[in-house]
């Protein structure tokens, strides 16, 4: 099978496509032919040599994400059958033409959705989902703050908190993006520049803030949050350091939760892929819920993928398609 290699840590030229051997079911897993690969950030640290997958995950090829038809099964598995349409989380590896998976990592693609949408539903909708819900506590009523909106998370991330009824605050540093997040359903807005963040959220500040950019924005979201708020951190783009009031925390009891996903072992991302499908999947059949597909590239052009990711030219989720 072809695969996308990381030849060495550096920029997307390390990216070559190899012929690697096809792996092979056993257990409960499934081996699935991959119609749509996501790309995420998490790649683009891995190629550079700073995000190395969890043991007993290939290496040297990345992809967290996949969707395609079951092809094989290993002797345990019960679930799915060839030609079963099937998405999930994996800790590396997607960026090929098949992979193997433990079915109870998996869920079914959406009825009607074709699989290179697909598989830009799995990284982006369970990471928000386990932010809003699982780490962040967000309930029907409260006010969320999402900075970084028009990511991939991001857009998963305003669609379900506006599903489970909570008034979403949405914000771009690209202006001309602030339209599509009115679209998904924010109930406001901002180019994320100044004192803009602090007039779209008002005086009362907000119940739980996501943040994806860490860094001095770090501080700017702990004094936007509410007495009793959530903070929850998911990326790093603005910075790995912050500098800390720890007596903003005793005095208005405020509470941060951070996470990462590739490092929860197989079956508590079982867990938690079934409670999502269990949750969630009826709404994308029915389109309440949507993935957001930028762009699609063949595997031979990973490389180019990786690039216009680094630039932030496209928003939404990015597809190799093997």
């Amino acid at each position: 099978m072809k695969a996308v290699v990381i030849t060495q840590p550096g920029g997307p030229e390390v990216l070559e496509v190899e012929e690697r051997e096809r792996p092979e079911p056993s257990g409960d897993e499934v081996l699935v032919r991959v119609a749509g690969a996501g790309v995420n950030r998490a790649d683009l640290l891995q190629r550079m040599g700073g995000y190395p997958p969890p043991p007993g995950t290939v290496v040297d090829v990345p992809g967290l994400e996949y969707a395609g038809d079951v092809v094989a099964t290993g002797p345990r598995a019960t679930v799915f059958s060839k030609g079963d349409r099937v998405m999930g989380l994996v800790p590396g590896g997607a960026y090929a033409e098949y992979v193997c998976v433990p079915e109870a990592t998996a869920m079914p693609v959406p009825d009607g959705m074709d699989p290179v949408r697909a598989a830009a539903i799995p990284e982006a909708f369970l990471t928000a989902y386990r932010a809003l819900f699982l780490e962040g506590g967000l309930e029907t009523g409260q006010t969320v703050l999402i900075r970084a909106a028009t990511s991939g998370v991001g857009q998963a991330a305003v669609q379900l908190a506006t599903l489970a009824g909570a008034r979403v605050v949405a914000g771009s540093r690209q202006r001309d993006r602030l339209a599509s997040l009115e679209e998904l359903g924010a109930d406001a807005a901002f180019e994320d520049t100044g004192e803009a963040v602090r007039k779209a959220v008002g005086p009362d500040g907000v119940d739980l803030a996501l943040d994806f950019l860490g860094g001095p924005c770090f501080n700017e979201n702990l004094q936007l949050l509410s007495r009793g708020g959530r903070l929850v951190l998911i990326g790093l783009i603005s910075g790995r350091e912050a500098s800390l009031d720890l007596g903003a925390f005793l005095m208005r009891q405020l509470q941060v939760h951070a996470f990462t996903m590739r490092s929860l072992p197989a079956y508590r991302r079982a867990d938690m892929t079934q409670r999502f499908a269990s949750c969630f999947l009826p709404a994308f059949e029915s389109g309440r819920l949507h993935p957001v597909v930028g762009a699609t590239y063949p595997l031979a052009d990973a490389a180019r993928a990786h690039t216009d990711m680094e630039d932030n030219k496209i928003p939404g989720k990015l597809v190799l398609v093997p």
